[in-house]
């Protein structure tokens, strides 16, 4: 059931997932155009995510933004609900890094776990991950580990979606692009996510009538439907681009997910060795790191 949709406020809105923004013109979507995305809202009843680019929009689109109920994903040091690309005490913090980026700041990630509530790590090339990278992502992963475990035991609860998403869901949490929410563009047209967007401004899509909206669900996804990584992203978009099926994750989206999931689990066992916590979450070890190495059992 769709839920929510996302406005891009202009072509060089920032990116706050997988996929970079190419865009480097200046373009806003047109106040027609913002209206009828907002009247679209109101008439199937979702929610509303504006995102924003690095600069202060004329008084005329704030003026209409103003008139619904909305969050705001904005770049650093604007301010919003979520705020993609620095640090602020009050929103949800998103970082995009590519691998080596995430590898050399261990320490940097640790200094912000203990200043906000919430932090959203975006890894950039996630389709470049290979076996030899889980040592190096592993270590970085153990590391915030130590950094989380002694700020929940000194009461603090700051959340990383690496690590503490998993501990904390007892179903699939993921993006849902096309069945959840659906993104409107600069241009006047719906994408299913901004991603698809960015990379094919022809690849748009009808709101009302979604082609093979089936296989973006989770029931129509022959590995993820029984697959217990719940804090995975499985971006549809990353997956048709990796394996050209949008219900069907790549080799390295699986292994990374699997390889927090299991960072997930040492860290609750870590936690629960000095203190009463999520008693209800059973993270259970598995003894394979791609859900495809056992796909004949499921």
């Amino acid at each position: 059931m769709m839920q929510y949709l996302v406005i891009l406020l202009d072509d060089t809105s920032v990116s706050y997932c997988h996929c970079d923004n190419p865009h480097t013109e200046r373009r806003l979507i047109s106040l027609d155009d913002l209206r009828a995305g907002i009247l679209y809202t109101m008439k199937q009843n979702l929610m509303i995510q504006f995102v924003y680019p690095d600069y202060e929009l004329p008084q005329e689109y704030l003026d209409v933004i103003d008139t619904i109920d909305h969050h705001d994903i904005v770049p650093f040091p604007m301010s919003g609900d979520v705020v993609v690309g620095g640090v602020a005490e009050d929103a949800v913090c998103v970082l995009r890094m590519n691998k080596q980026e995430l590898f050399a700041n261990g320490d940097a990630v640790c200094e912000m776990l203990t200043k906000v509530q919430r932090l959203n790590i975006v890894i950039t090339d996630i389709d470049t991950f290979t076996d030899e990278d889980l040592g190096p992502y592993n270590a970085v992963l153990e590391q915030w580990s130590e950094t989380l475990k002694t700020e929940y035991l000194k009461g603090r609860t700051p959340q990383l979606n690496l690590l503490t998403d998993r501990m904390m869901l007892t179903r699939p949490n993921h993006c849902n692009a096309g069945v959840e929410n659906i993104t409107l563009a600069p241009n006047g047209k719906y994408y299913l996510c901004p991603a698809f967007y960015y990379s094919d401004p022809d690849d748009s899509i009808d709101p009302q009538d979604i082609k093979s909206q089936q296989l973006l669900r989770l029931d129509h996804a022959p590995l993820c439907r029984h697959c217990d990584a719940y804090h995975c992203r499985r971006c549809v978009w990353m997956n048709r681009k990796t394996t050209l099926e949008v219900n069907t994750p790549s080799h390295e989206q699986c292994i990374v997910a699997h390889t927090e999931r299991e960072a997930s689990r040492r860290l609750l066992q870590a936690i629960r060795k000095e203190a009463t916590f999520m008693p209800e979450i059973d993270i259970k070890k598995l003894n394979y790191n791609d859900p495809f190495e056992v796909r004949k059992e499921w």
